[in-house]
């Protein structure tokens, strides 16, 4: 009996009064997927897998099977064998029924082969980079969502109605302990079942619009772990929202008169003796890190598709919510896409701020390790250090939709070749056909303006 096993066997014993367990393997958007069991049958699971259909990585937005992706019925909607991620079975405590969860990754039939189209894989391969070098990534996610109401407006989100005082905010001051205060046993929730979880959230923070939130992650040396959290993460805040009839969305830009969402990713390198190759004086960065700021800032364009995969990802890129629109630098500046925190030298870190709330954590982690890894081996310096306000000094220049998106991805030889042209036609095809499916419906605004007008 394997050690997984054993932790299994600790498990059932520990919690006799389990019910269900919940199966749990991410998609290509960063959506849970996957299935509920009988805990009677966890061991097996641990010993043998569960066999899951291969087109899991095949599912757009709408969780349909994109057949362009040769996933579904090209194969025959073939299964593939899912194994236990070690140290990720733990209970769901929003559940009014027992329920534990455990997290899945794919494999070939063989039990050995990790499958090509699973994100979590995709990253693996660009960490086994990183420990060639000698050196391994330090992350942590911060991430912003908005709570909303589970009653739509006319089709639109409103912010939810505050526990204590029964109004629906309007307005809210950013980092407000007062605003805190409304929505506090939610906040706390949240932060005890990640504590039960073994998810290290450690702090939320009020934004700058009604109803929206930041959770922060501890820093971890396992860049997919630290992607796993974030995953679960996600879903616990959407279950404990639930559980306080609330709602909650991770849309990059639900409101068009409020700031959008983000997800920045805190990345820094520390080598065989745990020391950061970062460490130094930000204002005049050392050789390591001027080569990762120039990867990430060279192949930022390319890696779009993985940081805002969606079509409303987009309209979140807007200045005044320090949202960058160029591949600039900076030190303790919010307006630039790379920011250099202030602090202890010896924990300098790049903050990369580009992403949505919206991505998937594992792709958006493998886009930024591949432009480091990229900048490193390639010796790539960095343009010039942004002080100020970017927007003013900086032309637009990043991708502004997600069909140029897709296909700076296409053509980029330097994602083709750290993130797998195979798992990138399988992306891309499942990302052109939710664009396609878009660009074919007919919009309010469009009758609107030209039922009557033309």
């Amino acid at each position: 009996m394997g050690p997984g096993s054993t932790a299994a066997e600790a498990f059932l014993l520990a919690h006799p009064e389990l019910q269900f367990i919940d199966l749990l393997i991410p998609d290509m958007n960063g959506i849970v997927r996957g299935k509920r069991m009988d805990p009677s049958g966890l061991l097996k699971v641990f010993e043998r897998g569960i066999a899951l259909p291969a087109s899991i990585f095949a599912l757009n937005i709408q969780g349909t099977t994109v057949e362009e992706t040769g996933l579904g019925l090209d194969i025959g909607e073939a299964d593939r064998v899912c194994l236990p991620v070690e140290g990720t079975l733990t209970m769901e405590p929003w559940q009014k029924r027992p329920t534990g969860q455990l997290l899945l990754t794919m494999y070939e039939l063989d039990r050995k082969t990790p499958f090509f189209a699973d994100p979590r894989v995709v990253l693996e391969n660009i960490v086994s980079r990183f420990a060639e070098l000698g050196l391994t990534p330090v992350t942590a996610f911060e991430m912003e969502f908005y709570l909303i109401d589970q009653e739509n407006l006319a089709g639109r989100p409103q912010p939810p109605k505050s526990p204590m005082s029964g109004k629906r905010p309007a307005g809210v001051q950013a980092y407000s302990i007062d605003d805190l205060d409304e929505y506090a046993e939610f906040l706390a929730d949240v932060l005890d079942a990640a504590r039960e979880q073994e998810i290290p959230a450690d702090a939320l923070v009020a934004e700058s619009a009604p109803g929206q939130f930041e959770v922060n992650l501890h820093y971890v040396d396992d860049a997919v772990r630290s992607c796993d959290h974030a995953t679960l993460l996600k879903r616990l805040i959407k279950n404990m929202a639930y559980d306080h009839e609330m709602d909650t969305t991770f849309m990059a830009k639900p409101y068009h008169d409020q700031a959008g969402s983000g997800m920045h990713l805190h990345v820094s390198l520390i080598d065989s003796n745990g020391r950061n190759v970062f460490a130094g004086n930000a204002d005049s960065p050392n050789e390591m890190l001027r080569w990762a700021l120039g990867g990430l800032s060279e192949t930022m364009n390319d890696a779009m598709g993985m940081f805002c995969p969606n079509i409303n990802s987009y309209r979140r890129f807007s200045p005044e919510y320090y949202v960058a629109s160029a591949p600039t630098w900076g030190v303790d500046n919010r307006t630039a896409a790379l920011r250099l925190p202030g602090g202890d030298p010896e924990a300098l870190r790049i903050e990369h701020r580009v992403a949505g709330a919206d991505a998937n954590p594992y792709l958006v982690m493998a886009a930024v390790l591949a432009g480091i890894h990229h900048g490193i081996t390639n010796r790539i310096e960095p343009p010039p250090i942004t002080v100020g306000n970017a927007h003013e000094q900086h032309e637009a220049s990043l991708v502004n939709n997600l069909r140029d998106a897709l296909r700076g991805l296409t053509q980029s030889p330097v994602m083709n070749d750290y993130l797998g042209s195979r798992f990138l036609d399988v992306f891309v095809a499942c990302k052109e056909h939710e664009l396609t499916e878009f660009e074919m419906t007919i919009s309010d605004l469009e009758y609107l303006w030209y039922l009557h007008t033309v």
